[in-house]
């Protein structure tokens, strides 16, 4: 049996760069939102609710994707590289699958806002925006795919490069298209679409060279005779993937929905929670990455039938994310003020109002990291072990049926406002983290593993 301590190492080596993979994605979104405000209100306005919308429909295709993790690590572990080779490439099919089946809508997002109630002029900017950043869609969901493939095989600072690498290049390209430098037309909302199209192919590309060229991985053939239908292996990756998928479009629902209802309370409130989210997001690409780590370090002793491993594996991914929780917490009762003022400008006179709400929603947030981060862990061990579906409807429930009524009732009947809708969401996902754990370590985990491995 591994001692626990190389479970913690392994696991900081893998998750640290699949942290800084999801923290470079992060800082994509944000140089759009950055550049195109200083470009216009409405243009800026077009493309955050283009990138929402571009978002929901890509966290249905990455259920897919991360499918692909669990299913690698398994067969790596065995040593059985064809699997390997099966599964991704099937992965990789349905991802293109999917993209062509989903183009319509952003094709046709045009009137599909309009009946969504959207401003005509803001329908019309996004609608630009989406028919050209839409074909991001495929190269997105790919990249989801070949991140799971590279991760599972001990791969991942690749992923981390490129991602790095579209930082810098996706802010160039905003630059020259947005404003019309170097001789380059001003396109706008257009050049915006147009940078993040790019950026996502090149984010794509790098690691499916590395993937093909790499003298440890070429050996599986990705994409020799890559038009060869595998059923099975399809098969295998759908089924585990439409359930992660269900998954993660109900939680961004949830959040969608309480930051509908922070509307409701006015535009300060709407702002402090805008603010507020924005950091508790930075700090939770921490627990996403750990998860991930956790997907593959839980699938390859799942793969082997080693129970014993498996715990270890868990404990390691659990204690890392609890030091982060632990770090956040403080951070968010100590220094509330300092992290919220360096989104808000100097001489704004809403400044004392907005930082005064963030804190307090950021108090809250202490409470919600804990609980965010053990249903996001519960659910990277889980899928290890290959088990999305009972996962997926704990989800549902805890989301839909507990936290979203929690968060209406204490946020408005009980008077508590913003601090009673984020509540709400610290109920809801700690309903899912308990129900999740618990399912873990007391569940199909332990029943499916068998015999541990001697």
């Amino acid at each position: 049996m591994t001692p626990l301590s190389s479970h913690l190492r392994a696991t900081l080596a893998l998750g640290l760069p699949l942290i800084g993979s999801m923290l470079a994605q992060i800082a994509i979104t944000l140089t759009d939102t950055v550049m195109m405000g200083w470009y216009g209100v409405a243009e800026l306005g077009a493309v955050a609710l283009g990138g929402s919308y571009f978002h929901v429909v890509l966290i249905l295709g990455m259920g897919f994707g991360l499918a692909v993790m669990p299913l690698v690590a398994a067969a790596a572990a065995n040593d059985d590289r064809r699997q390997v080779r099966r599964v991704t490439r099937m992965g990789l099919w349905i991802g293109l699958i999917f993209s062509a089946l989903v183009m319509p809508l952003f094709v046709f997002s045009g009137p599909i806002l309009l009946s969504l109630g959207q401003d005509p002029l803001v329908a019309e900017l996004t609608e630009a925006y989406l028919v050209i950043a839409g074909w991001g869609i495929a190269p997105a969901v790919l990249m989801t795919v070949l991140r799971s493939h590279l991760s599972a095989l001990d791969h991942p600072r690749i992923v981390l490069w490129a991602t790095l690498a579209g930082v810098a290049f996706n802010a160039f390209v905003n630059w020259v298209l947005i404003f019309g430098n170097l001789g380059a037309p001003e396109m706008g909302v257009r050049g915006a679409a147009l940078a993040s199209l790019l950026t996502h192919l090149l984010i794509l590309v790098v690691p499916a060279c590395y993937a093909a060229l790499h003298k440890d991985l070429r050996q599986d053939t990705l994409f020799a005779r890559f038009w060869n239908p595998d059923w099975e292996a399809m098969g295998q990756v759908f089924r585990l993937g439409w359930p992660i998928g269900l998954t993660l479009l109900s939680e961004s629902g949830l959040f969608m929905a309480t930051m509908v209802m922070m509307g409701w309370l006015g535009p300060n409130a709407l702002a402090a929670h805008g603010i507020a989210i924005q950091i508790c997001s930075t700090t939770f690409m921490v627990h996403i990455g750990l998860s991930q780590a956790a997907t593959v370090r839980a699938g390859r002793a799942w793969g082997l039938g080693d129970i014993a491993n498996l715990r270890l594996a868990g404990f390691a991914a659990l204690i890392l994310s609890g030091a982060m929780v632990a770090a956040t917490i403080l951070a968010f009762l100590v220094i509330p003020a300092p992290m919220i003022s360096l989104f808000l400008d100097p001489a704004d006179p809403l400044r004392p109002e907005i930082i005064a709400m963030g804190a307090g929603l950021l108090a809250v947030a202490a409470l919600f990291q804990l609980a965010d981060a053990g249903q996001v862990m519960a659910l990277g061990l889980l899928r290890g072990v290959q088990d999305t579906r009972v996962p997926m409807i704990y989800a549902l429930v805890s989301y839909w049926l507990l936290g979203l009524p929690a968060a209406w009732f204490l946020g408005f009947p009980m008077g508590f406002g913003g601090q009673g809708i984020w509540a709400g969401l610290v109920v809801g996902l700690a309903f899912a983290a308990g129900l999740m754990m618990a399912r873990f370590w007391r569940g199909p985990a332990r029943r499916a593993i068998g015999t541990p491995a001697a």
